[in-house]
């Protein structure tokens, strides 16, 4: 019997490690693999002849200077308004994901009934197409001969057609929550799907209203699926370099710091800039990953208590 328990024991300590380690593995090269490459650009030096960036492999040979440059560009420089524009529209981005997609996740998750799988099904149809062939298709849709101007032009609601495509921030924004709306509402629709039925027949047998019930006990379970929903588009977001540039043709006035980034790697003398501003950028997102991870470890440990 203590040699079987001990079998079984072992198998548990060691069998799924094993099995996910190389996996993980695998994970780890593609990441640290291309950082480390990142870092040698950003760090490395600058051809005299052909102007293009050097990496440098030796992390004794580095010289970070180019990051105090970026820093310095973000905090008083074009950088920074790239930088406020970013978050200004990844934050309404979200929020607008986070109004128009939770009912739809709680509607999915406590009243589809039977048309449950059909509604899942429907959320994860944009999947089946490539993103930047649903972006060329909006294109077609919001453009001054396009299908939504002639639609609304024939109710009378518009004198003349609009150039939704002229670089309005309107448009990105409403492009971003396109492109990313899926993401959020499957992870909510999951955290909502877990919930106990009986947690808030309880809540409504003790008077509570369904308005109150939902706010005390459903949003406060669902917060972590919110929360989760909320970083998977976020992340994303933040490096999106096509979206600004396909829904507004490659205006200045909407272009996301992805798009400066791409615009440095693209130019030989800029690609230190791009690789250093790689770095700050994912660190940046960093943050908002470990906020989301102390958040899980919190309600893991008021779960235990």
């Amino acid at each position: 019997m203590a040699e079987a328990t001990g079998r079984y024991v072992g198998e548990r300590r060691w069998f799924w490690p094993g099995l996910a380690a190389p996996g993980v593995v695998w994970l780890l090269l593609l990441f640290i693999t291309p950082f480390y490459a990142i870092l040698s650009v950003a760090m490395g030096r600058l051809d005299p002849i052909f102007i293009t960036a050097e990496p440098v492999w030796n992390p004794i040979q580095w010289n970070p200077d180019v990051f105090g440059r970026v820093l310095g560009d973000i905090f008083g420089g074009q950088l920074g308004t790239l930088f406020a524009r970013t978050i200004v529209f990844v934050a309404i981005a979200s929020l607008v994901c986070l109004v128009v997609g939770y009912p739809v996740a709680y509607y999915v998750a406590r009243r589809a009934g039977r048309w449950k799988v059909l509604l899942l099904i429907l959320i994860l149809a944009p999947f089946w197409i490539n993103y930047i062939m649903r972006m060329f298709a909006w294109q077609n849709l919001l453009a001054p001969d396009g299908l939504f101007n002639r639609a609304v032009g024939a109710f009378g609601l518009m004198d003349q057609p609009v150039d939704w495509l002229s670089g309005r921030p309107s448009t990105v924004i409403l492009g971003l929550v396109y492109g990313y709306i899926p993401y959020f509402i499957l992870p909510l629709y999951a955290a909502l799907d877990r919930i106990d039925p009986n947690v808030i027949e309880a809540a409504r047998d003790l008077g509570a209203s369904p308005f109150r019930a939902w706010r005390r006990v459903t949003l406060p379970l669902s917060k972590q699926g919110i929360l989760a929903g909320l970083v998977i588009i976020m992340l994303p977001m933040f490096g999106d370099y096509y979206t600004p540039e396909l829904m507004s043709f490659g205006r200045t006035n909407v272009r996301m710091i992805g798009n400066q980034i791409a615009t440095f790697i693209n130019t030989g003398i800029g690609q230190q800039d791009g690789a250093a501003l790689t770095v700050v950028l994912m660190v940046f997102v960093a943050l908002l990953m470990t906020y989301y991870l102390v958040n899980v470890m919190r309600a893991q440990r008021e779960a235990r208590t």
